[in-house]
């Protein structure tokens, strides 16, 4: 076994990596660029190395520069995690001639199924399976509309390097053939430097049925049986699970087999996924499946694997690129179980899964839900961590396991009703949604369904009235008031005949909600929204609440969604209305903590001239202008909202 490696990756895979290796006594190396220098897997590491600035192109898919960072710190060898560098064979041929280990196929491996139609036509040869089609090397407009032709419409033009939903088009008409192909040779060329595509037949009611390979350099290989991963937005998987739900015993044993025989044909050794387009529209048959692609290196959706086989895939991959052989033979490797994996991302599911960014001000996963369900979490992000523009907007991966497919799926379910995120728009009741529909319950799913249900999957429900009363109440201050240490803290809304209401403003959708809060007896809190409802909630019940405050905002949690409200900021309003006029006034009750300016001093917009602290906080009071100050409050003076706090002398 090795003593130390490098991970030439970030965010939660570097983190999955780490994790085994620490367990098999493995020092770690991580790399970072500058915008992760604070990243999770940079503190987990035993030792970490800076690459470069943020943009992937200058820092992780650099080989030159990672493979010097394994140099400098005695690495032995280098795990690629997945995407950047993890399947490009030239980096693999870089780290073997600088004298380290590849933790991963060998660069001939890499290639032979790099490119899609060289790979089916090898699979063709070694008797795999492979959908009707063209993979040649033509690529005049006259040739692929006659193999269209001849293959029967609906047809699929796919680009012959790279995947991701790329260079893909669906082509059900002979008239639309000619402008759809030079899209998708547009679209491959940008995005892979190779406009050449291959035609394939458009399976109608397609799912996706891979399967998890592994091989040794002492020819062993096996296969850690069959991943579902058919529910998929815009060509990108969302929630897999294993084992495929109504897979036949005669199925897997034909899809197992050809995925094998596709890894002996290239003496493949590592972890690799044989991908498989399956025809559902009859159920799962075995003469119905055909190769699609191989991945050559660890997939994002391989905890569902680890969770029903008990294999750690990561151990193995350290433990064959070492050199030893697989640690389990066929016969050894048994199925327990049904788990699934959904993926967390930081996008906006409303505006068609469009990407997100923003601080991880709230960050909570969830233990232990009950039941015999187990819950894992992969991240490689914590609270107080930002999602940048220049990453994947993945914030974790949530897998459960349960004894069948209904157990995991319930669980997941539930923990996804656990998890809470604050600060970024995130998928979560997109995830939710997906879930408890009826059909995915009942396993029927295929690659198209997310698509036909996406404005029912992606509606989010108002907040009720009880929830935005919450929010109130949160923002308002009064439960940290009456839970707090301090004596003092208590007095906030006391009055010697009647109870002082908080007034609180919320906004919702670009519309005002106006509240107050009123303490009542024995430590419960009365909201009242506008002049219509009002809300009674007790003090223990309000503090342990589902809700999150962050910079200007509330969020409280109400199963799988988080609905959130802006609290305007009172000291920038008064600033706005200060502009031009010659006073600023207290936009709220507060003390002043410091006063930075004096009578007849020249100031000028945007200085800071007091300190107000108020709830908790503290709020600078700038100048809404220039000019001479005439007047400015006391430093420690007691104010009340609308308090002149700095008069500006008139204008000569």
């Amino acid at each position: 076994m090795f003593s130390k490696i490098l991970i030439a990756n970030r965010g939660e895979i570097a983190c999955r990596v780490i994790r085994t290796a620490r367990r098999l006594g493995v020092k770690t190396v991580a790399v970072y660029s500058e915008a992760d220098r604070r990243a999770m897997h940079v503190a987990m590491a035993d030792e970490a190395v800076a690459i470069g600035p943020a943009p992937v192109a200058e820092s992780y898919l650099v080989g030159e520069r990672i493979i010097e960072a394994a140099r400098e710190t005695g690495a032995e060898a280098i795990h690629p995690g997945y995407g950047f560098l993890s399947e490009n064979p030239d980096f693999v041929d870089q780290v073997v001639a600088a004298g380290l280990v590849f933790i991963g196929p060998s660069a001939g491996s890499i290639r032979a199924m790099g490119l899609k139609d060289a790979a089916k036509r090898l699979m063709e040869k070694a008797g795999v399976p492979v959908v009707p089609g063209y993979h040649g090397d033509g690529q005049a407009l006259v040739l692929l509309a006659g193999k269209a032709k001849e293959i029967g419409y609906p047809v699929l033009i796919k680009a012959r390097a790279g995947g991701g939903g790329k260079g893909m088009r669906r082509v059900d008409d002979p008239a639309d053939f000619a402008e759809a192909l030079a899209a998708a040779q547009r679209e491959a060329k940008a995005a892979f430097g190779d406009p050449r595509v291959l035609i394939e037949k458009y399976v109608e009611k397609p799912r996706h049925i891979e399967v998890q390979v592994f091989g040794d350099d002492h020819g062993h290989a096996v296969h850690l049986y069959e991943r579902d991963c058919s529910a998929q937005r815009r060509h990108q998987k969302v929630i897999e699970e294993a084992p495929a739900p109504g897979m036949t015993t005669e199925m897997r044993a034909a899809m197992t087999a050809a995925a094998v025989k596709a890894a002996i044909a290239i003496d493949y050794s590592g972890a690799g996924t044989i991908e498989f387009i399956v025809d559902a529209s009859d159920g799962l048959k075995p003469d119905r499946f055909w190769f699609m692609e191989m991945n050559t290196r660890l997939q994002v959706e391989h905890p569902v694997t680890e969770m029903v086989t008990g294999v750690d895939l990561v151990e193995w991959q350290l433990r064959v690129a070492a050199g030893e052989a697989l640690p389990k033979t066929q016969e050894d490797i048994r199925l327990d179980g049904h788990a699934f994996e959904a993926r967390i991302y930081a996008e906006d599911a409303t505006r068609d899964f469009l990407p997100a960014i923003g601080t991880l001000h709230h960050l909570a996963f969830p233990g232990d839900i009950g039941g015999d369900t187990v819950v894992r979490v992969d991240t490689g992000v914590a609270a107080g961590d930002a999602i940048s523009p220049f990453y994947d907007p993945m914030i974790a991966k949530l897998v459960t396991k349960g004894a069948d497919r209904a157990a995991a799926l319930g669980g997941l379910i539930a923990a996804l009703e656990k998890t809470q995120v604050a600060g970024s728009i995130v998928n979560i009741p997109f995830l939710a949604a997906l879930a408890g529909d009826a059909d995915f319950s009942a396993g029927e799913v295929d690659t198209g369904m997310i698509a036909r249900k996406q404005e029912t999957l992606t509606a989010i429900a108002a907040p009720g009235a009880a929830v935005v009363a919450r929010a109130a109440l949160a923002a308002s201050g009064a439960v940290h008031d009456a839970t707090s240490a301090d004596p003092w803290d208590t007095l906030a809304g006391y009055a010697h005949f009647n109870p002082i209401a908080r007034r609180v403003r919320l906004i919702r959708d670009g519309e005002e909600i106006t509240a107050s809060v009123t303490a009542r007896p024995g430590g419960a809190f009365a909201v009242r929204l506008g002049d219509k409802s009002e809300f009674v909630f007790d003090a223990l019940h309000a503090s342990s609440a589902a809700v999150a405050l962050w910079p200007g905002h509330v969020t409280v949690f109400e199963g799988a969604v988080g609905h959130n409200f802006s609290i305007p900021d009172p000291v920038a309003e008064a600033e706005d209305q200060a502009a031009g006029t010659d006073t600023i006034r207290a936009p709220m009750p507060g003390l002043v903590k410091v006063a930075r300016a004096a009578e007849g001093d020249r100031v000028t917009k945007g200085q800071a001239l007091l300190v107000l602290e108020a709830m908790k906080m503290e709020h600078t009071i700038a100048a809404g202008q220039d000019g001479t100050i005439a007047e400015i409050v006391a430093e420690g003076a007691q104010v009340t909202d609308g308090t002149m706090l700095v008069r500006f002398a008139a204008a000569e």
